[in-house]
């Protein structure tokens, strides 16, 4: 499940409080998505996987709540609130929610010419 909201500029938010966990679902809520890259906050519920894929960029991973189980061409890492990972451009991943979990996924579209 993906969406777009509408954050007002220059408003300060509780980015956690921003999605909410739905049973059985992955939610994708798009903050800021620009021709070069974009900003997203992920909820995942427990047992929920992002099937594996690669991206041509990096990508920058944030938990924001819970823990979460990021596999890196098939090298598993357990982050846990306030730690972050970055996922090489072009690396086979997964994203699995062992429990449910919060994060922020930043892509930058730039500087791969």
């Amino acid at each position: 499940m993906e969406n777009n909201i509408d954050i007002e500029k220059s408003k300060v938010f509780i980015i956690v409080e921003i999605i909410e966990y739905v049973p059985n679902s992955v939610v994708i809520k798009t903050i800021i998505k620009k021709s070069t890259g974009n900003i997203s906050v992920v909820s995942f519920d427990s047992g929920e996987t992002l099937t594996e894929k690669r991206s041509p960029f990096d990508t920058f991973i944030q938990v924001i709540d819970g823990n979460a189980e990021i596999l890196i061409d098939d090298i598993s890492k357990i982050l846990g609130i306030g730690e972050s990972i970055i996922i090489p451009a072009h690396a086979r991943h997964i994203i699995k929610a062992n429990e449910r979990f919060k994060m922020i996924s930043t892509i930058i579209k730039s500087g791969y010419e």
